[in-house]
């Protein structure tokens, strides 16, 4: 099984858009938790403010798991790899478990990815993913790359359509990871997951977050309240039925999607 989805790993705690205190009591929490993977990216402009409160609250190296991603304006080849060494120096440590290319470019994404294959080579990161990338885009990096890809991180939840993402990371063998897992709140709005939480004895949040990880899809949440981050994380100790799956799948068809950052965008 591979590294990103063993353990703890499946339930990542997002750190945008967190910065300063916000940012350092919110994580703290999420340690405190159980949460030991934890995503930033150079768009967040918080790598440093990251790495300093792992250290703050004593986490250890081999105790936690680290993933980032390069923005757009880094994926030529001059900057690739300098933005990931001033990345590392920022989160203070030797290499990324996880380094993603942020969006793909749309026009030609191969000089992004040579620069991740270039990163792994140099030992900057563990392994190498991508993000917001097409079913096609995957077949393509797939197909383009020899170093194996430990996730696609897209936009995934109940009210979202991503059954052609999830056919083509069967077909690729690159896994998906969720951002925007509670849709920024919109699954609030949905009563038949507030009465399938009530049947569980769970919060409408957890069945939704169940839902993504039976689908095989690990999730990446946050917020800045403990009850949340709490609950958020404990939700590995039932299973929805098929029929209640079923149910919750039917809500695709709302096709909501929170981030429309392009055509390019998955």
């Amino acid at each position: 099984m591979n590294v990103y989805f063993r353990d703890t790993h499946e339930r990542a705690f997002g750190t945008w858009p967190l910065k300063g205190d916000e940012l350092a009591a919110s994580m703290k929490t999420a340690w405190e938790v159980g949460y030991r993977a934890f995503d930033t990216a150079q768009m967040y402009e918080n790598e440093a403010e990251v790495g300093a409160t792992l250290r703050g609250i004593g986490a250890k190296r081999d105790e936690v798991f680290v993933t980032t991603k390069v923005g757009m304006e880094n994926f030529s080849a001059d900057r690739f790899i300098p933005s990931v060494e001033a990345s590392v120096r920022a989160l203070g440590i030797d290499a990324a478990d996880v380094l993603l290319v942020h969006w793909p470019k749309g026009d030609d994404n191969r000089p992004a990815l040579e620069g991740l294959v270039e990163a792994h080579r140099r030992g900057l990161t563990r392994n190498i993913g991508i993000s917001n990338y097409t079913p096609a885009m995957m077949r393509e990096a797939a197909a383009f790359l020899d170093v194996p890809i430990v996730t696609n991180q897209v936009e995934f939840h109940p009210l979202l359509d991503q059954s052609e993402m999830l056919d083509a990371s069967v077909e690729t063998g690159i896994p998906l990871s969720s951002y925007c897992s509670v849709a920024r709140g919109a699954i609030f709005d949905y009563p038949l997951l507030g009465e399938i939480a009530e049947g569980y004895g769970k919060t409408t949040a957890q069945v939704a977050l169940r839902w993504i990880l039976q689908k095989g899809v690990s999730i990446n949440t946050m917020s800045t309240k403990r009850k949340n981050i709490a609950a958020n994380f404990d939700v590995m100790g039932f299973t929805l039925s098929t029929i209640d799956m079923a149910r919750i799948d039917d809500l695709s068809k709302t096709n909501h999607r929170c981030v429309r950052a392009g055509p390019w965008a998955a």
